[in-house]
């Protein structure tokens, strides 16, 4: 074969290998992509459109996502695409949170045991039997109820400023505190203050190293949903009703002792809502738990993303069944 010829034959299949190889490389790329991506959807349960966020390998084991107030699945957008290189994760929002239906609170049950069933049922609709559950701030009594309900399905805690003792409800509490014993007008209307913006900005830099570097997607995220007619009443009743989570404490307690599930606890020692007064007792009852105070305030993930992150990607790998 003349050498011109033999070159071209070369560069023609180097041509082709190198077109092959990008072309398996789009291939991967393109079913990893949306395995780790979050993809945002719904589901009907009890004629309510329920949003969640979902990422990951459904054949894999479930790493369930539970937010606080007043935010959403949102508070997790950089923790879902880290976690779901390995894990299946779902992270809802609850009715009158986020995306999710708000349904008026004249008529509808804002409470954390139907919050529980709802979330329930929508792992139901998931198929999902096991999982491992992330818990912050109002997720904390939204999962416990869960566990409470079915101990078996939880595979281990992630508690991150989530109470379950008395000794996390400090003076911040006094006036939510005033409104259970009395929920009258005047009480709800002092909480009020509770869902304004000085007040949601306050709850994402209050005890941070670097207020400055939290972004301020954050607040106005938050305060247009807090802003939309009808939810302050939304609001309310989730206050009241926090109030039947403190008489499940002992209860809950006692389930942590009979079932042990594994736990690694993530807390902001700064955060005045959920201080770390509240996080010491549960190594009381849980005797495999990995305990971190981190130097940060409420919104811990905002600072300290990466490093709960890598911490859970750890422990779920050593613990997920």
């Amino acid at each position: 074969m003349p050498p011109k010829t033999l070159q071209t034959l070369r560069a023609a299949l180097l041509g082709s290998a190198i077109l092959l190889a990008a072309a398996l490389s789009s291939a991967v790329d393109a079913g990893q992509a949306p395995q780790t991506k979050a993809t945002f959807k719904t589901q009907q349960i009890d004629g309510l459109t329920i949003a969640y966020r979902e990422a990951g390998d459904p054949a894999k084991p479930t790493v369930l996502l539970l937010h606080g107030f007043p935010t959403s699945s949102h508070m997790f957008r950089n923790l879902i695409p880290e976690l779901a290189e390995r894990y299946h994760v779902i992270a809802p929002d609850y009715p009158g949170f986020g995306a999710s239906d708000m349904p008026d609170a004249a008529t509808y049950d804002y409470g954390f045991e139907n919050t529980a069933r709802i979330v329930t049922e929508l792992l139901d609709a998931k198929g999902v039997d096991h999982y491992a559950v992330y818990l912050m701030d109002y997720g904390a009594p939204v999962g416990y109820r869960m566990f409470a309900n079915n101990p078996e399905r939880v595979s281990g805690f992630i508690i991150q400023n989530g109470n379950a003792y008395d000794e996390g409800l400090r003076e911040f509490w006094d006036p939510i505190k005033t409104y259970w014993s009395n929920p009258s007008a005047e009480n709800g209307d002092t909480l009020r203050a509770f869902l304004t913006m000085d007040a949601t900005k306050w709850q994402f830099t209050h005890g941070t190293q670097n207020p400055t570097a939290i972004s301020p997607d954050n607040f106005w995220h938050v305060q247009y949903l807090l802003d939309r007619p009808g939810n302050q009443e939304v609001q309310l009743e989730m206050f009241l009703d926090y109030g039947t989570n403190v008489a499940e404490y002992p209860k809950w307690q006692a389930l942590f002792r009979e079932h042990q599930p594994p736990t690694l606890l993530m807390w902001g020692k700064n955060d005045v809502i959920f201080p770390a007064d509240g996080a010491y007792p549960y190594q009381r009852d849980l005797k495999d738990v990995e305990f971190h105070l981190l130097d940060t305030g409420h919104f811990a993930l905002e600072e300290f993303g990466e490093e709960i992150a890598s911490e859970m990607i750890d422990f779920l790998d050593r613990t997920m069944r």
